[in-house]
């Protein structure tokens, strides 16, 4: 387990201390938002095709395999990041990158499905959170720093020695603790399962770019393509006896009702951590140290939430804590849409740390909860199904956050007849109007997504040797 959050750890530093660069990327490849935002979609997209298999994997390959296979497609990725010559050598590198993370995410809920039993499990997956969500709060700090006195690069080579050495302690001390089963390798299941979630993943993320937006062609066809694939594989899963992707995991109610809030609290997630990098230094000026270090606390907090959360789920289970958490969400989202040039550094400092405490206190209770009902038998199934949702949500987030930003840019040079000429001093005034646009969109998200947490139940059980709960009906 410790090679695992070591790994983990590694893996979310190097991903989320990218945001803080994107600016500076952005002037330095002459790339749009729309283009440079591929960089976390792009990632999404590999995700959103190779978690859905990774419920097959869990059960073909062992522990140790996936582990080494993880390790190995990351550093791949992380040198040739490092060595990047231009945009497109770097979106490749990230796209390796998330091959090491698609295998290595699945893998680490499993193994606490696995090795911990249920009564306790809030309390490991708190850990879990705590390490894990310590890097995207030191990330985008180091990254600014980084940026300050050296350069984008020296993020990966950062990261480098440190995989090798979770390689090397992960070959030590692994031990393997999936039971292999092998089922029969559906290959049609597995194109439709790319086509499906690719397609959808794709189509969100092209709707951001170029001058048609939602009406073009390839965002139309990508999410119909999409829908057309999901439904088909949706339709074979359910005919088959033995599933690539078990979907009768929604039969459990509570598992359907977390897997639902933590697509909705993953949008909201995804499109913050997009938006916010960009504003503090687009439309506020700040330097990407100062972005960096402003975004460190909210970071740091919800990192240190985790594990008390855990230990309050495992006491008063989710409902009490879910509810409460995106009342809070909702609230602090309102107050970012009146983000503007002049808003302290402090406040944005406040609103951040709280809006990540009311995530801290959604995410892992609706995870934990809905992963507890599952029997054994499901586990590979389930980790792979939340994880697969988290990658589209995520995606569909981003998409529609830049999208919303956009927008709301173009609007404001429109309704104030200003020339293009005249666009990069307005640049401030119009980003904020595109920003206040997006985060009005995630409190639609955060809606419903408390619409939902009152349909949620804690599953019981019967004793630290028991299984979860059975499915209602």
């Amino acid at each position: 387990m410790a090679a695992l959050l070591i790994s983990g750890f590694i893996g979310m530093f190097s991903e989320t201390a990218l945001n803080i660069a994107i600016t500076e990327l952005m002037a330095l490849f002459n790339v749009e938002p729309a283009t440079i935002q591929w960089l976390t979609t792009g990632f999404l997209l590999v995700l959103a095709i190779l978690v859905p298999v990774s419920g097959l994997l869990l059960q073909w390959f062992t522990t140790r395999q996936l582990f080494i296979a993880s390790l190995s497609f990351s550093i791949v990725g992380t040198l040739l990041a490092a060595l990047a010559p231009g945009f497109e050598v770097l979106l490749v590198a990230r796209l390796i990158q998330a091959v090491g993370t698609g295998l290595l995410l699945p893998l680490m809920f499993n193994t606490v499905l696995v090795i911990i039993p249920p009564h306790r499990r809030g309390t490991a997956m708190g850990i879990m959170g705590l390490v894990i969500m310590f890097a995207p709060a030191v990330g985008p700090a180091i990254a600014g720093l980084f940026l300050e006195y050296s350069s984008w690069r020296t993020i990966f080579w950062t990261a480098l020695p440190l995989l090798v050495f979770a390689l090397i302690f992960g070959i030590v001390f692994m031990r393997n603790v999936s039971e292999l089963t092998r089922p029969r390798i559906d290959l049609l299941s597995i194109a439709l399962s790319s086509i499906g979630f690719g397609g959808i993943v794709y189509g969100f993320s092209s709707a951001g770019e170029g001058e048609h937006g939602w009406s073009s062609p390839k965002v139309i066809i990508g999410i119909a393509l999409g829908a057309v694939g999901l439904l088909l594989f949706i339709l074979r899963q359910l005919r088959m006896k033995q599933p690539m992707m078990n979907l009768r995991a929604f039969r459990y109610p509570m598992f359907t009702m977390g897997t639902l809030i933590i697509f909705v609290s993953m949008m909201i997630i995804l499109s913050t951590v997009m938006l916010l990098p960009i504003y503090l230094q687009t439309g506020m000026g700040l330097l990407p140290l100062a972005a960096g270090l402003l975004m460190l606390p909210g970071g740091l907090v919800n990192g240190l939430m985790s594990p008390i959360m855990g230990r309050l789920f495992d006491k008063y289970g989710p409902r009490w804590l879910v509810i409460p958490g995106l009342v809070l969400v909702i609230a602090i989202l309102w107050l970012m849409t009146g983000i503007e040039p002049t808003t302290s550094k402090g406040e944005i400092i406040v609103l951040h740390s709280l809006l990540f405490i009311g995530i801290s206190m959604i995410m892992m209770p609706a995870q934990t909860n809905g992963l507890n009902q599952l029997p054994r038998e499901l586990y590979p199934d389930g980790t792979a199904i939340m994880n697969t949702l988290q990658q589209v949500a995520g995606a569909i987030g981003t998409a529609l956050a830049i999208s919303v930003l956009s927008a709301g840019q173009k609007a404001y040079y429109a309704d104030n007849g200003i020339a293009p000429a005249d666009y990069l001093s307005k640049l401030p005034q119009a980003m904020t109007q595109g920003v206040q646009g997006a985060f009005l969109m995630t409190i639609a998200f955060a809606g419903l997504g408390l619409l939902l947490s009152f349909f949620i139940k804690r599953v019981k059980v019967s004793s630290p040797e028991g299984g979860p709960q059975g499915p209602m009906h």
